[in-house]
């Protein structure tokens, strides 16, 4: 199965340790608030769970599914809300919880998107970061690692809904998504 990794670049471990160090960090900035960390699916849910189990405060946990991508390697911009949330945000303080960040531009349409809906504050906890493909303004409160621009996979990343089961995140070799 691991044919298709051209080079593994970030292990299971590092992630571990900076879902920990996260989560300390987001412990202590939301100490007295009524924190909702919304897991962008499907690609966040692995690192919404490892990132719950340390931030030590009474979280609530909802979902929203949002597509771009369809079955291409590239955003096509226009987004779609798939699964909105189940429960209101009004007043309450949101971290948005992704796997990666690129373009910018869904986040950008689902942070305006959940700031109307009346909440304290909106920020975003993202796992991987690629700063070279932004096309929107987005500012990142908590970044784990930043990474070149590649397509990458697995701990939740996909392509075509395929490899987000390796336990690491590995650019996948250009044969597989060209």
């Amino acid at each position: 199965m691991r044919d298709y990794i051209e080079k593994v670049l970030v292990t299971s471990e590092d992630i571990q340790a900076k879902a920990k160090e996260l989560g300390e960090k987001i412990t202590n900035d939301y100490k007295e608030k009524d924190l909702v960390l919304i897991c962008i699916l499907k690609g966040g849910v692995f690192f919404l769970t490892d990132l719950a189990k340390h931030i030590e405060l009474p979280v609530t946990i909802d979902f929203m599914a949002v597509s771009s991508y369809g079955k291409s390697a590239e955003s096509s911009g226009v987004v779609k809300i798939i699964k909105d949330l189940d429960e209101s945000i009004k007043g309450k303080d949101i971290l948005i919880v992704e796997d990666i960040i690129d373009t910018g531009l869904t986040l950008s349409y689902l942070v305006e998107n959940l700031k109307s809906r009346e909440p304290n504050s909106v920020k975003i906890c993202t796992l991987l970061d690629k700063p070279e493909k932004r096309k929107a303004n987005v500012e990142v409160d908590y970044i784990g690692f930043v990474i070149p621009d590649k397509f990458v996979v697995g701990y939740g990343l996909d392509f075509a809904g395929k490899y987000r089961n390796a336990p690491f995140v590995s650019i996948l070799k250009e044969e597989y998504y060209k």
